[in-house]
């Protein structure tokens, strides 16, 4: 394929920091007490808020061009992405422009990964809580800020059938950008919603017959002997200080991992692997 040259333009650079009210806005426990039937969480917001998705990485960004649901906006793609796109009949939607690699670095930090692909999208649609399946599983993510860490969790969750993905609006990164390429096409199969207080958020939940265990180390059971029934809620917190007091008091359970070695606590992106694999294991026993 003969390279030509890409036109002038000024696309959306990476930008998955998460989002905060600053220094003089610091939520703590929840922001606010739970309310039975509150319904201020209100519409989910669209992966990066009014603005389009930056979609970098050939595993997520071919998800994305498979996603017949993904609006793709803009492609950049270097001679061997764009022959690799044709050749496995990925359909692109759009005319990719074929750049060189370092034109498609220039918009991303200097350790990303594009293997020669980058996409701009626009965000996705998600549901309600009130819109959510009342069976299997969903996550709710308590203030994790990490977007590796939330794209592994993504990636868990696609793995495990996970229902939705549930953060908070602030304290949380958006689904572009270094979110989307740790989630490895992820982002395209599990539905993010985004809550305004997450104590009222869980107990809408619980109004839908959802079960909410949240996820300690120093919880009171061990998660593998809890009774569970779907559908579940399992809420994880952020690494360091956890899940905050009006989280854990909204949640009904609080469980912990027990692990055979001499340490207690594991990154929240595998706690996330491994809690899906035991809840899903219980869950699928009890059928």
């Amino acid at each position: 394929m003969r390279e030509r040259k890409s036109r002038p333009f000024s696309p959306r650079r990476d930008s998955s920091k998460p989002r905060s009210g600053g220094a003089k806005e610091r939520v703590k426990d929840g922001g606010g007490s739970p309310r039975k039937g509150g319904r201020d969480f209100g519409r989910a917001r669209r992966g990066s808020g009014d603005g389009p998705v930056v979609i970098y990485g050939w595993h997520a960004g071919k998800a994305a061009l498979d996603n017949p649901a993904r609006r793709i906006r803009r492609i950049l793609a270097t001679e061997n992405a764009a022959r690799r796109l044709t050749e496995e009949n990925v359909p692109t939607k759009v005319a990719p422009e074929v750049v060189r690699p370092e034109a498609i670095a220039r918009l991303l930090s200097a350790d990303a990964v594009h293997n020669g692909l980058w996409i701009e999208a626009e965000p996705l649609d998600a549901p309600d809580i009130e819109d959510l399946p009342s069976d299997g599983v969903v996550l709710v993510l308590d203030q994790i800020t990490d977007p590796h860490n939330v794209g592994a969790i993504l990636r868990s969750a696609a793995a495990f059938g996970v229902k939705a993905l549930i953060t908070t609006a602030r304290h949380s990164p958006e689904a572009t950008g270094v979110l989307a390429k740790s989630a490895s096409g992820a982002l395209e199969y599990v539905p993010m919603v985004t809550v305004q207080n997450l104590a009222r958020g869980l107990a809408a939940l619980k109004d839908r017959g959802f079960l909410t265990v949240g996820l300690d180390s120093e919880g009171d059971s061990d998660l593998a002997a809890l009774p569970l029934s779907a559908p579940l809620a399992l809420v994880l917190g952020a690494e360091g200080k956890g899940l905050r007091q009006l989280t854990r008091d909204t949640c009904d359970h609080v469980a912990r991992l027990d692990l055979p070695g001499e340490i207690k606590s594991l990154n929240v992106s595998n706690a996330a692997a491994l809690s899906l694999y035991i809840a899903t294991t219980r869950l699928r026993d009890t059928r």
